[in-house]
C-alpha cells in the first residue's frame, strides 16, 4: 500500500498519517497550509511526521490541477484518502469562494487523478454537516441528506454525489466518511474544546450558542482514525441488493459506500463544559448567546454499518479525550 493522505498537516490528516506510519505503511502527504487557522501549528504537526523514513511531503493545493497531476504521475498512489478541505460551518458564511475552490474544484481534480492513475481505492472525508434540517436522530446513512442548511454542508453533500458518479461511471472505488464533532490533542483552533480551553485559561468569558441547548457526538481523534485506516482498506463493492425504485442512499450498484463515524452517544453541551471545568480546575464564565446561522441544534450518530463492516465502535468518553486534550494543550502552550 503506497497511500496519499491530502490534508496531511491538518487535525485528522496528521493523526491518520502517524497511524499509517506506525503500521509500516508509507505515506505520501499533501496540504497547502492555508492561513485559515494557525499555520504554525500546522508546521508543528508537519515537522512530527517528517522524521519518519516512509513519510513524504509536498505543500500541493488541490485546486492546482497541473501540480496534483504530476504527483499522482510520479507516486503511483495506491490508496488515496482526502482529508483536504476549507473546514468550518461560520466561515462559509463569510468566504464561500473559498469552498467553491477547495472543496469542489479540488475535490474534482482529484476524482479524475484517481481516475486516470488507477487508484484503488478513494476515502473522502464528508460530514455530519450533510444532515442538515434531518431531525429523526440517530442520523443514519440510508436517510435522505437533501436539505443542507450551510454552504459547507452542501460542499460535502457534493462530494458525496460526484464521487458516486465516478464510481458508477468508471468503477472507481469511493468510501465517504461523514465525521462527527471531532476533537482531541492538535485540535483545530476553531473548534469548541480548543476555544472553550484557551477562554476559561485566560478568564475570558465562552460563547454557548442557543443558550446552552446543544447536544453533539462528540468523537475522539483516536477513534475517528482507527475508522478510516479500517475503512480504507476494505475496498467498497456494489450492493446487488440496490433498487432503483427504493434507493438507498447509503450504498449503490457501484463500488460506492458511507459511514458515520462518531462516538453513537449525543452529549449536551453543558456537560461537556462540566467535564472540561473539572480537567482544567476553573469554572468557565458563560456567555448564552442565539443559535448561529448554519448551525444544528443535535448530532447523533449511527454507527450500525461501520460496525458490522470493520469490526469497529468509537467509545473514548469525554472524560478521557477531554483530559488527554488538555494535557496537551499545556504541554504545547507551556501553561
Amino acid at each position: 500500500m503506497r497511500i496519499l493522505i491530502t490534508g496531511a498537516a491538518g487535525f485528522i490528516g496528521f493523526h491518520l498519517a502517524q497511524r499509517c506510519l506506525s503500521a509500516g505503511l508509507t505515506v505520501f502527504g499533501l496540504d497547502n497550509l492555508n492561513d485559515y487557522y494557525s499555520v504554525q501549528l500546522k508546521k508543528d504537526r508537519l515537522a512530527q511526521l517528517q522524521d519518519e523514513k516512509n513519510f513524504s511531503f509536498a505543500p500541493i493545493d488541490l485546486a492546482n490541477k497541473e501540480d496534483l497531476e504530476s504527483c499522482f504521475a510520479k507516486n503511483r498512489f495506491t490508496h488515496v484518502v482526502n482529508l483536504a478541505a476549507q473546514a468550518g460551518v461560520r466561515y462559509s458564511l463569510i468566504n464561500p469562494q473559498s469552498y467553491v475552490s477547495s472543496n469542489i474544484v479540488g475535490f474534482a481534480n482529484l476524482l479524475e487523478c484517481c481516475r486516470h492513475h488507477h487508484t484503488q481505492h478513494l476515502v473522502y472525508a464528508s460530514s455530519s454537516s450533510v444532515y442538515g434540517l434531518n431531525t429523526s436522530m440517530p442520523f443514519s446513512v440510508h436517510h435522505n441528506v437533501d436539505h443542507p442548511v450551510s454552504l459547507y454542508a452542501a460542499s460535502k453533500k457534493s462530494n458525496e454525489l460526484m464521487a458516486h458518479t465516478y464510481s458508477y461511471l468508471y468503477k472507481l472505488p469511493t468510501t465517504g466518511l461523514r465525521f462527527f464533532t471531532v476533537y482531541g490533542p492538535w485540535g483545530r483552533p476553531d473548534m469548541a474544546l480548543y476555544l472553550f480551553t484557551k477562554a476559561i485559561c485566560e478568564g475570558k468569558p465562552i460563547n454557548i450558542f442557543n443558550h446552552g441547548k446543544m447536544r453533539r457526538d462528540f468523537t475522539y481523534i483516536d477513534d475517528i482514525v482507527e475508522g478510516v485506516f479500517r475503512v480504507m482498506q476494505r475496498i467498497p463493492e456494489p450492493n446487488p441488493h440496490w433498487n432503483g425504485a427504493t434507493p438507498d442512499p447509503g450504498s449503490s450498484p457501484a463500488p460506492y459506500k458511507l459511514y458515520n463515524i462518531g462516538n453513537n452517544n449525543t452529549v449536551e453541551l453543558e456537560r461537556f463544559i462540566s467535564v472540561l471545568e473539572e480537567a482544567l480546575g476553573r469554572k468557565a464564565l458563560r456567555n448564552y448567546m442565539d443559535m448561529q446561522p448554519g448551525d444544528v441544534p443535535a448530532t447523533y450518530a449511527n454507527v450500525d454499518d461501520l460496525i458490522r463492516d470493520v469490526g469497529f465502535k468509537p467509545s473514548t468518553g469525554i472524560e478521557v479525550g477531554i483530559g488527554r486534550f488538555i494535557r496537551w494543550y499545556s504541554e504545547y502552550y507551556g501553561q
